[in-house]
C-alpha cells in the first residue's frame, strides 16, 4: 500500500497548475491595484507616480540611482514622473550630505497622506487574505513570491532571526487587520 503522506506531491508542477499560478497573479494584481488606480485617477497620476510615492515613503532619503535600481525604469521615464511629483509638492529632492550631486528624496507631508490614501486599502486587502490563509500558508507565499523575484532583489526580503527582546517589540500593526 502506498504511504500518501510520504513526501510532497508533485502535481503542483503540472501545466494547469502553473497556468493557475499565473492566472493567480494576474488577477491578484488587477485587485490589489484597482482602488490605488481610482484615487490615482483623481490626481492624474498612473501606477509609476503610486511605484515613486511608495519606496521613497518606505526608503527616506533615497538616491535617484537606488530608486531606478528598485523600480528598472529609465531615468528618462523616472524623470517625468518625478518631476511632476515634485512640481506638485509630493516629493521633495536635496543634495547628498558626502555627494553634492546625488539628489535624496523624501515625500512631503501631501506625499505621505497620499502614500497612506493608496496604501490603506491594500494593506487591509493583505490582511484579511493573511488571516484567512494562516500562518503557515503565509510563510510559504512569501516563499514563492521570493523566489518569483530575480536573485539581486532577494537580499532585500531576508529577515534576521529575531531576538527575545526584538520578538517582544514586533507586534502587528492593528489598524490593518481590524477592518
Amino acid at each position: 500500500m502506498a504511504d500518501v503522506k510520504g513526501g510532497p506531491n508533485p502535481l503542483f508542477l503540472r501545466e494547469e497548475e502553473l497556468r493557475q499560478a499565473m492566472e493567480l497573479l494576474f488577477f491578484g494584481y488587477r485587485d490589489f491595484t484597482a482602488e490605488p488606480d481610482q484615487i490615482l485617477a483623481d490626481y492624474g497620476f498612473g501606477r509609476a507616480h503610486h511605484r515613486v510615492i511608495y519606496f521613497v515613503g518606505r526608503h527616506p532619503a533615497i538616491t535617484v540611482s537606488e530608486l531606478l535600481a528598485i523600480l528598472r525604469i529609465t531615468k528618462q521615464s523616472l524623470s517625468r514622473v518625478l518631476g511632476q511629483l515634485v512640481r506638485e509638492g509630493f516629493v521633495t529632492q536635496r543634495a547628498g550630505l558626502r555627494d553634492r550631486r546625488q539628489r535624496l528624496l523624501e515625500l512631503t507631508d501631501k506625499g505621505r497622506e497620499l502614500e497612506t490614501k493608496l496604501s490603506e486599502r491594500q494593506r487591509v486587502r493583505i490582511a484579511k487574505a493573511y488571516r484567512k490563509a494562516g500562518a503557515e500558508a503565509v510563510e510559504g507565499f512569501r516563499t514563492v513570491l521570493t523566489n518569483i523575484i530575480d536573485e539581486p532583489d532577494r537580499g532585500r526580503f531576508e529577515r534576521p532571526e529575531p531576538s527575545v527582546k526584538s520578538a517582544a517589540k514586533t507586534a502587528p500593526v492593528k489598524s490593518a487587520v481590524r477592518r
